[in-house]
């Protein structure tokens, strides 16, 4: 099986983009996980899908799949990624798209200087509508991890969030600590684990284990997550730099009612060719062929 494809970034969170637009794509998640392979194959965090819309008020449909092959309902990094692309390929002349997505109508735009900003949707802290398991809605939830109680806020930007403020993000238990509530029993779909320090009022930093992909150089719905927690608990004001491994976001929330907004770059890396041997999944079998650097 042959693909085009092309290799971005927000942020270090890599991508292979692959366009379905015109003929329709379908790989299992062994193939999608030998396309992320950073040894046999091209090497990603996430795989993203770019379709015709699937409703008439929309302008596309893009699908989002993790390392692993799992699908997931959204990727806020991915989502600016998608827009520079469609732009550098002619695919649409609008600034401003209306684009479906499993986790629902995102609505991203490409500034003139380049960045992207996307209109991430409103926040759900309902716990019925994250998954969570809890008896009520409340602002934070005690959480036992192997004996150790922690404190979370648990909310949706798309995908599931649960948003614990450290001291200090470099020393905060990210490796250790992040797979055990990435896979905890009262997130019945799994969830990302963000580490949140508050530096002042409009600044923070973030590290992001996330769901199917382990820790990776920035999520841009996990810092919509957290800037969105913290604002919340009062601990951030309605516009933050969330500074993570990989650089800067933008992010903003009005509060209760409104969507949450990010702010950022991306960037094309290189476009190639790849020939998708499944025999890859166990074996040196996947050839890349870069056409353009």
């Amino acid at each position: 099986m042959r693909l085009k494809f092309t290799k971005m970034h927000g942020l270090g969170n890599d991508f292979v983009v692959l366009d379905a637009t015109r003929a329709p794509i379908r790989l299992d998640a062994g193939e999608l996980s030998a396309l992320a392979d950073r040894h046999f194959g091209i090497g990603c965090d996430q795989v993203l899908q770019i379709e015709p819309p699937r409703t008439p008020d929309t302008d596309f449909y893009y699908r989002v799949f993790n390392a692993d092959g799992g699908e997931v309902e959204q990727c806020g990094n991915g989502a600016r990624c998608f827009v520079r692309y469609v732009h550098e390929k002619g695919l649409s002349g609008k600034r401003e798209l209306r684009v479906g997505t499993l986790g629902g109508v995102i609505i991203p735009r490409l500034e003139a200087d380049g960045q992207v900003t996307v209109n991430m949707g409103m926040p759900t802290f309902d716990p019925a509508g994250i998954p969570f398991q809890a008896l009520e809605q409340a602002p934070t939830y005690d959480l036992d991890i192997d004996g150790e109680r922690i404190e979370i806020s648990v909310l949706s930007i798309g995908n599931p969030h649960a948003v614990q403020v450290v001291s200090d993000v470099m020393v905060a238990p990210v490796t250790t600590q992040g797979p055990r509530i990435e896979r905890h029993p009262r997130f019945p779909q799994g969830v990302n684990a963000g580490f949140l320090q508050v530096v002042d009022r409009a600044h923070a930093r973030l590290r992001v284990y996330e769901r199917g992909a382990g820790e990776t150089l920035a999520c841009g719905t996990g810092a919509c997550a957290a800037a969105v927690a913290g604002i919340a608990r009062g601990f951030l004001a309605p516009a933050v730099t969330v500074t993570m491994r990989g650089g800067d976001l933008g992010i903003s929330w009005a509060g209760p009612g409104a969507p949450a907004m990010m702010t950022g770059p991306a960037v094309t890396v290189f476009e190639g060719e790849i020939e998708l041997d499944l025999a890859s999944h166990t074996e040196p079998g996947a050839r890349v062929q870069v056409i353009r650097t």
